[in-house]
């Protein structure tokens, strides 16, 4: 069963739209967590970190799928006996309807989940997908039969593992700098008190050097 459905703009990470969500009550604080990983994902994608090609990702008993074309990320979580073939014929339906709509709305937006427009066509596809046996569906699952999708798939207990990694490995990088001799301020601030009188004595000493040289010369001529 498709879940959860979100079109985002990949450029910046920028959710647009969210289909209606189908679970039950007792789910809903479920399905709060999935959508955060969802966004999550569509930021990794964002930030080059997962691939811009169809990709799985294995999450507990769910998975996510999501394809990206011309800049668009269309992804939906699934549970993991839904069939992935049907779930890639979803997305590519909602890539289609999307490709129909004038590009510039997508690029205005700027504020998460406000291109209601694409709402309304996530739930009328989706309704087309509940249901994994009705003939339109079986033809399709039969038709691709003979043929293995190209899509990679990963777990996302990893790709939440490597972004921890990088960002500690940026704290450590930031606090190396921030902690440097030769960058800290207090270290700075040591040497100026300590370096600075002693500057302008040799400063000093240079200029009334200097100053008695030109006396001499100027009594010579």
């Amino acid at each position: 069963m498709v879940k959860l459905t979100i079109i985002g703009r990949v450029s910046d990470g920028m959710p647009l739209a969210q289909g209606p969500r189908h679970v039950h009550h007792e789910e809903n604080d479920v399905l709060t967590t999935y959508k955060q990983q969802a966004e999550f994902i569509l930021k990794e994608i964002a930030s080059q970190a997962l691939p811009s090609s169809n990709m799985t990702i294995l999450v507990d008993h769910h998975c996510f799928n999501y394809m990206v074309e011309n800049g668009i990320c269309f992804l939906t979580l699934c549970e993991s006996s839904y069939p992935r073939k049907l779930a890639f014929h979803y997305l590519q339906d909602l890539q289609q309807e999307f490709e129909k709509l004038d590009r510039s709305l997508a690029d205005r937006v700027t504020k998460p989940y406000t291109f209601i427009k694409l709402d309304t066509i996530i739930g009328n596809i989706r309704k087309q997908y509940v249901d994994t046996r009705t003939q339109a569906n079986l033809s399709k699952l039969e038709a691709h039969r003979q043929k293995d999708l190209d899509i990679g798939t990963e777990e996302l207990s990893l790709i939440t593992e490597n972004r921890r990694r990088v960002e500690m490995i940026q704290r450590m990088m930031e606090a190396h700098i921030s902690t440097s001799p030769i960058w800290d301020s207090k270290t700075l601030e040591i040497i100026a008190l300590k370096w600075t009188p002693i500057t302008i004595l040799v400063v000093t000493a240079v200029l009334l050097w200097t100053g008695l040289i030109l006396q001499d010369d100027f009594r010579q001529w």
